[in-house]
């Protein structure tokens, strides 16, 4: 490599997720999911966001009955526990919390039993389904939450296969006026190329309103950094996100 191509390489590096400045998906609440392990990790992993730009997490470990049966009691008593470790390890970010539910019959049962959901923000819910196929309530859910006056936010939407193998139920969620949330570490081909490059195609499309990095621990954030040289990322930080009217 040539000295002039090595300054030209350097001078094109992307070193902040500015003007992005909130996180609305991450698993930073020590042992209650697959997330992170201990208060020390997630400490470790807040350090390097504040370095990247981000001012506020909002995490949100999942809340799936067999695996993860997180309540908004679990969920607050660790967020307590983090917010007390930040604060002494003076590490200047905000903390939050919601949750990722899952789309399963125990979903449902708390919409038709009006168990009032963990959000954040204006009143938006964060859901996720299985990766393969779509499960046989997603309308009926989705449909409920906002007739309940929630507004659903769809994770990470780029890895679900049923939905990049079908357009007409793409359209259709998008006509739901769903939010979708893209993973930001999509975009470094890290799940798969067909996954990055549904994350690109719903990038062109407009359809993106919020991005996030599902943090789990300290590799995903390598993957942001790698995500951050792509393209993409700049396109993706160019749309109308909602991140930032969360501050």
């Amino acid at each position: 490599m040539s000295l002039l191509s090595f300054f030209k390489n350097k001078k094109t590096q992307t070193t902040s997720v500015l003007p992005l400045e909130v996180d609305i998906h991450s698993h930073l609440i020590p042992g209650i999911d697959d997330g992170i392990e201990s208060v020390e990790q997630g400490l470790d992993i807040l350090r390097e966001m504040v370095d990247l730009g981000y001012k506020k997490v909002i995490t949100t470990p999942h809340t799936m009955m067999e695996a993860y049966p997180n309540t908004p009691e679990t969920i607050n008593s660790g967020l307590a526990v983090m917010k007390a470790a930040i604060a002494e390890a003076q590490i200047p970010i905000e903390i939050e919390a919601a949750t990722e539910y899952f789309l399963d019959e125990s979903f449902i049962e708390r919409l038709d039993n009006d168990e009032p959901l963990m959000t954040f923000g204006d009143n938006y819910v964060l859901f996720e389904t299985s990766f393969m196929n779509a499960p046989p309530f997603l309308k009926e859910a989705t449909f409920k939450m906002t007739v309940k006056g929630y507004k659903p936010v769809y994770a990470h939407p780029e890895r679900y296969i049923y939905l990049l193998e079908d357009d007409a139920l793409l359209e259709e969620m998008v006509d739901r006026s769903l939010y979708f949330q893209l993973n930001l570490v999509s975009l470094s081909g890290c799940y798969s190329k067909p996954v990055q490059k549904f994350s690109e195609k719903l990038i062109d499309k407009e359809l993106v309103s919020f991005v996030g990095t599902d943090c789990h621990n300290m590799g995903h954030i390598d993957y942001l950094k790698r995500s951050m040289q792509s393209k993409y990322f700049k396109k993706v930080l160019d749309l109308n996100l909602l991140n930032n009217t969360l501050l």
